[in-house]
């Protein structure tokens, strides 16, 4: 039943600052951004103007009303309380913000940010010098406009980002189809289209929901449109152009989180002074996030903009260009609260104090310091196509399942080489690979290879992994087949991690196939014989300290001094998730499910209910990839007394021969009238994929 709104008071006052809760940014098109902004209690000069100040600006789809708030409250009113403006403003179309979302850093979201930065510089309150910040998205988008050069923004601090939008986000993988693809495209097509909230904008809100609904797009279908690295994904990918990116950057991210090696890729390459941080962390600010220890980001944040903003001779500028943690000892677990290791600082990177250390693959399974001619021949894998089920999220949210499991569970369908015990420890950070020559039965496959941490007892960890498409062995710009039977050269890069192998513990690295439900498979069932002779080999990234004591070499990392820097939000109904595996044996089918319910959440100071529901389900055919399908489903609820939405979606895919299948539905309700629907349906040709 539709209920009429009016915008209530936007201002709130608290103690040192107060929140403005929807300031409208003009664009010169004619549309408005939705900002909410915090801050600081404005003292006046001599003559009653106000005296201005820096402000530090966020800027996503991820609604700053409900999304992002328990978060934003968590950092802003520290910022304000030091003398900074926080504006967290959403992209156009999403939250409170006029028009209709498009796609992810697109040329419109770009200088839309940048015309709203120019307006922030220009404010009464603003001293005209701005920093930008965020996570993921807003992590990304930061690095984006920062390459754009806006006079204003002085100094970016990006977490959970990437400088590589094809090989280092939720797309693809070294060319490899990632899963997250569709089930990320299921989160933006439920999550970009609901409605503004009508405690902010009025009677509108309906008329703004259907505007967004009526033009909202099955955004899988762009992005399973470029299969390789073409100018889609150039477009935002700043290694296009690490020049541009000269302002101060903060990079920081977690190695449980997808995009670790953006902190070591910035502080090799960016030519403006750029600083990285790599924790133990999942995907979340590092002063909530899951494993600890956190780290103090509210006081590493306000020494970075107070040293590029406001000219304080903090001594910024001569941090280590690379800290990191190094961890050890680490088990898979229903919940990962802690992770032992120590921080440790590299004051150039790459540091010369990392040397290259080979580990040889042998025909016994060994794998050894020395090549043994002995030990030399061919060895073949085929694996089971729902090899990879302990494998986990492609990133993780929570130190929970979506952390990989203990890898025996996909060590059986893969080819396993491992070290004696370990007398001494080796510690690594950087990038391992695996150099192969390789050949397959078939002209399109994929190789995955994990690093794993073998205790005492057996219990394996994932240290780190790498996956190749065949295809882009050669890059990932022009893609082609391999011929059947014909050997090559390749190498599968790992991604960045900081370890340490402890005595008593093996090294095992372990090949396969298929690695299932991460990566999507190619149309084969691909047998792969690899040449194990002298070539055949890991490198290591060893640190100079890894036979040595290591107190002498740890850096102090400060925790934050609230361990519980979240509001707590009223939980009305529980939360839920469950991930489980299915085995089908009588339809000889294996089904990876993810079921997961936030609960219903009250948000306080407007009373804003809401709730999200989701059901991700892949299935496969152990002997056969064709056929394979995904889905994922999800459900918002948004609600207040007299007023009450639900949208929902269904994003789909089957895996044929020679395409992907997709399809798609949604269907808007207000109260329990449906009064929207839409059904998408599209085949997309396989690319080399």
């Amino acid at each position: 039943m539709a209920t009429s709104f009016q915008p209530r008071s936007n201002v709130t006052q608290h103690d040192g600052f107060c929140v403005w809760e929807n300031i409208w940014i003009p664009l010169k098109d004619g549309r408005q951004l939705s900002a909410r902004i915090w801050m600081p209690d404005l003292t006046q000069d001599e003559e009653g103007g106000v005296i201005p100040v820096p402000a530090i600006f966020e800027y996503l789809p991820y609604r700053k009303r409900d999304g992002t708030a328990q978060r934003d409250e968590s950092t802003y009113p520290v910022f304000a309380k030091a003398g900074y403006a926080g504006v967290r403003v959403d992209i156009s179309g999403t939250g409170e913000s006029d028009g209709v979302f498009d796609d992810e850093y697109s040329p419109r979201e770009l200088s839309d940010g940048i015309e709203a930065i120019n307006w922030i510089a220009k404010q009464p309150w603003c001293t005209g010098k701005l920093g930008m910040m965020g996570i993921s998205w807003g992590g990304f988008n930061a690095l984006q406009i920062a390459a754009l050069r806006p006079e204003p923004l002085k100094a970016v601090i990006s977490i959970g980002s990437t400088v590589d939008r094809y090989n280092a986000d939720i797309h693809y993988k070294s060319g490899c189809h990632l899963n997250s693809n569709l089930s990320w495209s299921g989160v933006m097509q439920c999550f970009a289209n609901r409605p503004p909230d009508p405690d902010l904008v009025g009677d509108k809100w309906r008329d703004m929901w259907l505007e967004r609904l009526e033009g909202a797009n099955l955004i899988l279908d762009e992005w399973l449109s470029h299969q390789r690295y073409d100018d889609f994904w150039k477009h935002g990918s700043i290694e296009q152009d690490y020049e541009a990116l000269e302002i101060p950057s903060l990079v920081i991210s977690g190695w449980a989180d997808a995009y670790k090696n953006a902190p070591p890729e910035a502080a090799e390459n960016m030519p403006g002074l750029a600083k990285a941080i790599n924790g133990p962390w999942v995907h979340k600010y590092p002063h909530f996030a899951y494993p600890h220890p956190r780290s103090d980001f509210h006081q590493e944040a306000l020494r970075w903009w107070g040293r590029w903003i406001c000219d304080e001779q903090n001594n910024a500028e001569n941090l280590p260009a690379y800290r990191a943690y190094i961890s050890e000892n680490v088990r898979p677990s229903l919940w990962r609260e802690h992770e032992e290791g120590r921080w440790v600082a590299e004051e150039v990177w790459p540091s010369n104090s990392i040397a290259v250390q080979k580990l040889y693959l042998n025909a016994d399974h060994s794998l050894t310091e020395t090549n043994d001619s002995n030990c030399r021949g061919r060895v073949s894998i085929c694996s089971p196509e729902d090899t990879g089920i302990a494998c986990g999220e492609v990133f993780a949210l929570k130190p929970d399942t979506e952390t990989p499991g203990d890898q025996r569970i996909d060590d059986g369908g893969s080819l396993v080489f491992e070290t004696d015990i370990l007398s001494d420890a080796i510690e690594i950070l950087g990038q391992p690979t695996l150099s192969l020559n390789v050949a397959i039965d078939a002209p399109l496959g994929n190789l995955a290879v994990r690093l794993i941490d073998v205790h005492p007892d057996g219990v394996s960890h994932r240290v780190c992994f790498g996956v190749l498409n065949l295809a882009h062995r050669d890059g990932n710009e022009t893609p082609k087949e391999m011929i059947p039977g014909q050997a090559e050269d390749i190498k599968v890069i790992l991604d960045h991690i900081g370890y340490r192998f402890l005595p008593g513990h093996k090294i095992r690295i372990s090949i396969s196939t298929a690695y299932w439900p991460l990566i999507m498979p190619s149309p084969y069932h691909v047998t792969a014989s690899i040449s194990l002779d002298k070539n055949a080999a890991l490198s290591l990234p060893v640190r100079a300290t890894g036979n040595q004591m290591v107190s002498d070499d740890e850096t102090h990392m400060p925790e934050p001094e609230d361990a519980n820097p979240l509001p707590v939000y009223r939980e009305i109904t529980p939360s839920k998730t469950e991930r489980r595996v299915e085995k089908d044996f009588a339809g000889n089918r294996t089904h990876y499910i993810t079921d997961d319910d936030t609960g219903t959440t009250e948000i306080p100071g407007h009373a804003l209910r809401v709730r999200h529901t989701s059901l991700t389900k892949w299935s496969i055919n152990p002997d056969t990839p064709l056929g394979a399908e995904a889905t994922s489903q999800w459900c918002c609820y948004m609600s207040r007394d007299g007023w009450l939405i639900k949208l929902e979606t269904d994003v789909s895919m089957i895996l044929n021969a020679d395409s992907f299948d997709i399809s798609g539905k949604m269907i808007a309700y207000e109260g329990d009238k449906a009064i929207f629907a839409r059904d998408y349906q599209k085949s997309i040709p396989r690319d080399h994929m």
